[in-house]
This record gives structure tokens, C-alpha cells and sequence, in this order.
């Protein structure tokens, strides 16, 4: 028999089963009904296709139904997930709802039930299929229908899109606003590298070295020079640098700077000496160089007195101590030239020198010297002239006798060949200074002394760059020092001191 025709009499079971057709239970239905039941005992046909033929009257409907809900849910649990197709559990019946599989007898007398279309008793509503997630959009096809009893193909993932390039923010912090500031900043002004109408004749920048002596290459002279110190209230910047003449000629450079603490602590000493040797003249820079290293020997020698008396204010004392000091040191470079085989008055330096103390306490600052050049002071933003005037023109004196002992100045060392060499050939310059929070002093060779004194456009640019609260660092220093104006190509030294 094929599986067709079983179950074609699996269904005839179902609805003899249904209408009680050879079946106990539905000739007792039809008998209990009443006149209704009678009529269709005693006239009435079986309904057209009804089935006909007797059945055994315990034929019951088939345990395996076929129906449409059947074959959708056994397709679900074949490629559908774990649990999809199952049987939903029996739902209890309501108290007081009609049975719908009670026997027509039990209805009322006068009622006769509507006969409905039946259904089987195993029908259960298909369970929802829960929703999918949607393919994603790049997906242009949709797979069709899986064939029963064959595994779902799985959908290979498209790759990611490129991430997209990220969307400039615009910023809102405190860092943003100096950007906007300094693009609709206008651009810095030019740096100022000359004072004039037009630059002057040689060129800003060294062109030619001085020439070398294969035996005296200590005797060399670097370009320029850079010095610089802080002690107690008192800030120091010193520069000394070859001019534009002799950068252009290769002449070597006459200015010497020596800068030079003694002792420490409060008690400590601190001596600036500038020298410049005499134009156009062989060894010049070595006149320079002696000049500053044996007036620094002196003082070095004496500097616990002369400290003691710059803090006691003794000035008569410091005068003469001083000045004596300075002949002794131009006794020695006539003698060096008397040596050298040259005339004296040529190997000869102009000698400009300060006594700082380290005493945060005492703002005394000592002037002393012999020869050109200039002592300035910055005040308030405008220049005062400190150069003193000359007292005592000094004349070469006669060499004094060797049983002539010297007489000594207050505090300062003496002994044999203190005096004998003649003193200095111009007048010796003297001039303490107090100086006040913010002053500026300014001791330089004639090579800036000269603009600073005949340009006012010169010393205005120097005046503006030194009034800051804050002292210049060494090379903001000696790029105002080096400041070119025309006619005005001499070496040039600067000290400047800050006081805070």
C-alpha cells in the first residue's frame, strides 16, 4: 500500500470518527436528539461524499496526523534552529467555556448545535517566526528557499566599509585662540642691525683672520668675547668684539676684557678692567691685554682692604690706594717697552676699570681708570653721563731713587720697585657711585662710548632695550651691543651691571 492511500484512510477514520458514522458513541448522539434525531435515523441520506461502510465503533483518530500545520512544523525543526516546530503545551480550558468535544446529547432539548466545519483535534496556530535581523545594505541578493532536510548555507559577512575620514573639529580650548591670534597677527618688525640712513661701509660679519706667528699662537686674539655673573643684588653682562674695520682687514682686536672675582661669600670682590691699545701701532693688543692683567694682580693683591673700605665709604682712601695702584701697572708697560725695544709712549693702553662687591648690603660701585671711554647710567629709561672730570693731570714723573722708599697708599701693598717707574701719562679718574633698584651702569671702551654719546638714535635703541624689568641674557646683550652705526667701526667693549 503506498504511503498515499494510508493516509487517505487515516483521514476517513478522522471524520467517521467526527460525525459518529458506525460508532457507539455517535448513535447515541443521534438517538438522544430528539425529533431531529429521529428524522435523520429514519429519512435522511448520507450526504453527498460522505464515506459509507461500517467501521469498527473504537476506531479513533490516528496518533501521526497529516496536515498542513504538521508538515510546516516538521520543516521548521528540520532548518529552523533548536526548539523551532515544537508543540506549544495544552492550554488549560476556562472555567464555564462550552467543551467543544462534548457529545450533541448533552445540548439542550430545543436547541439543535450548528454543525461547523470541523477541524482536527491536533490543529495547533503556527508559532510566529521570530525576526530576523535585516541584511546589511550592501547585500543586492537574497538567498531563496532551503530544500527540506538540507542544512541552511551560511552568508559569508562582506568586509567592513573603509572607515571614513573623521570630521575636523573645531577647537574651542585655550590653545586654539593663540593660533587665530598669531595668523591675524601682523608680522614681526625687522631686526634693527645699524643706525642711519644706510648701513654702513663694511659688512656686519668677520671676513679675514688675523694673521697667526707659528711660535706665539697663546698671543691669539678671539673675535669677540662674552662674560657674565650674578652676585647678591647686582646682575653682570660683559661683550668685547672686534670692529667692522678690523673684521674687514684682519687686524686683530685691541679691546681686552678681563673680568675677575676675589675672595667669597659677603666679602667678595669682583674688578671689570677694559683696555684698549693704541691704534696703528705693532703689539697694541698686547699693551691691552698687560694693562688689564697687572692692574687685576693689584687689586687681587689688596682686594680684603679695598672691600672694607668701599663698604665704610672711606673715598679719599680708595682714591689714593687706587691711583697708586694704576701708576705702578703703567710703570710696568713702560718698562715691557723699554724691553720690547720700542718707544714707551706707544706701548701704552687706555684702562677703564669697576670694583663691584659681592655684599648684597652695599650698592657701592667704584670707578677708576685712565684713558678714553665712557661711564654711563640708565635710569628711568634715559642715559646720564657719569665720566669725571679730570682733577689731576698726571706728568711723567722722574724715576725715583732706588734707597727712596715709596709711600705707600692706605691698605695697599709696598715694597721695593713699587715706584719705580714713572706714572701714568694722562689724568687718573676717580668716581664712586650709589646705585638704586633698577639703575643700569654702563662702563665701556671709546668704541661705543663715541654713537652712544654722538647718535640719539644710537642710545635711544640701546636705552629701549635695557629698561626691561629683567637684565638681557648674554645673547640678547651682546646683540644691542653690537649695534652698527656708520662711522663708528672701532672695537668695541661693553659692561653693563643691573642692579635689582
Amino acid at each position: 500500500m503506498s504511503e498515499q492511500g494510508a493516509r487517505r484512510g487515516q483521514e476517513d477514520d478522522w471524520w467517521r470518527q467526527l460525525y459518529g458514522e458506525d460508532g457507539g458513541e455517535g448513535r447515541e448522539g443521534a438517538g438522544g436528539g430528539g425529533a431531529a434525531g429521529d428524522a435523520a435515523q429514519a429519512g435522511a441520506a448520507p450526504a453527498a461524499g460522505a464515506p459509507t461502510g461500517a467501521g469498527p465503533a473504537d476506531v479513533g483518530p490516528a496518533e501521526a496526523s497529516d496536515t498542513l500545520d504538521e508538515r510546516v512544523a516538521s520543516v521548521l525543526r528540520t532548518v529552523g534552529p533548536p526548539g523551532w516546530g515544537d508543540r506549544p503545551p495544552p492550554q488549560p480550558t476556562p472555567a464555564g467555556a462550552p467543551d467543544r468535544a462534548a457529545p450533541a446529547g448533552d445540548a439542550p432539548p430545543d436547541e439543535t448545535p450548528p454543525r461547523a466545519a470541523p477541524a482536527p483535534p491536533d490543529e495547533t496556530p503556527p508559532r510566529p517566526e521570530p525576526a530576523r535581523p535585516a541584511p546589511p545594505a550592501d547585500e543586492t541578493s537574497t538567498p531563496g528557499p532551503v530544500p527540506p532536510g538540507e542544512p541552511p548555507a551560511r552568508r559569508v559577512p562582506s568586509p567592513p566599509p573603509p572607515p571614513s575620514e573623521p570630521i575636523p573639529l573645531k577647537a574651542t580650548g585655550p590653545g586654539a585662540r593663540p593660533r587665530e591670534v598669531a595668523r591675524s597677527a601682523p608680522p614681526p618688525a625687522p631686526a634693527v642691525t645699524y643706525i642711519g640712513d644706510r648701513p654702513p661701509t663694511y659688512e656686519a660679519e668677520p671676513a679675514a683672520l688675523p694673521a697667526a706667528d707659528p711660535a706665539a699662537l697663546d698671543e691669539l686674539v678671539p673675535d669677540t668675547a662674552l662674560e657674565g655673573a650674578q652676585y647678591g643684588s647686582l646682575t653682570l653682562r660683559a661683550a668685547s668684539q672686534r670692529g667692522d674695520s678690523a673684521r674687514y682687514r684682519g687686524d686683530v682686536r685691541r679691546d681686552a676684557l678681563l673680568t675677575a672675582r676675589f675672595g667669597a661669600g659677603r666679602h667678595a670682590l669682583i674688578l671689570v678692567a677694559v683696555a684698549t691699545g693704541r691704534p696703528a701701532v705693532e703689539g697694541a693688543h698686547r699693551a691691552a691685554r698687560d694693562a688689564c692683567g697687572w692692574i687685576g694682580s693689584a687689586v687681587g693683591r689688596s682686594y680684603t682692604q679695598l672691600a672694607e673700605d668701599i663698604r665704610a665709604d672711606r673715598r679719599g682712601d680708595l682714591k689714593a690706594g687706587l691711583q697708586r695702584l694704576t701708576d705702578r701697572s703703567y710703570g710696568k708697560l713702560r718698562a715691557r717697552a723699554l724691553e720690547r725695544g720700542g718707544p714707551p709712549e706707544q706701548y701704552t693702553a687706555a684702562l677703564r676699570c669697576l670694583l663691584l662687591p659681592a655684599d648684597p648690603d652695599c650698592r657701592t660701585r667704584v670707578f677708576f681708570g685712565v684713558g678714553a671711554g665712557g661711564l654711563f647710567r640708565l635710569r628711568d629709561g634715559a642715559w646720564t653721563d657719569l665720566e669725571p672730570v679730570a682733577t689731576d693731570h698726571g706728568t711723567p714723573a722722574p724715576i725715583p731713587a732706588t734707597d727712596a722708599p715709596a709711600r705707600p697708599g692706605p691698605g695697599l701693598p709696598h715694597g721695593p720697585g713699587t715706584a719705580e717707574y714713572p706714572a701714568r701719562p694722562e689724568p687718573f679718574l676717580f668716581h664712586p657711585a650709589f646705585a638704586r633698584p633698577g639703575d643700569a651702569l654702563l662702563l665701556c671702551s671709546a668704541g661705543l662710548a663715541d654713537p652712544l654719546r654722538q647718535e640719539p638714535a644710537f642710545a635711544a635703541h640701546l636705552a629701549d632695550r635695557w629698561s626691561t624689568p629683567e637684565p638681557p641674557g648674554l645673547v640678547p646683550f651682546l646683540a644691542t651691543a653690537q649695534l652698527r652705526a656708520k662711522g663708528h667701526a672701532k672695537d668695541r667693549t661693553a659692561v653693563a651691571v643691573w642692579e635689582a
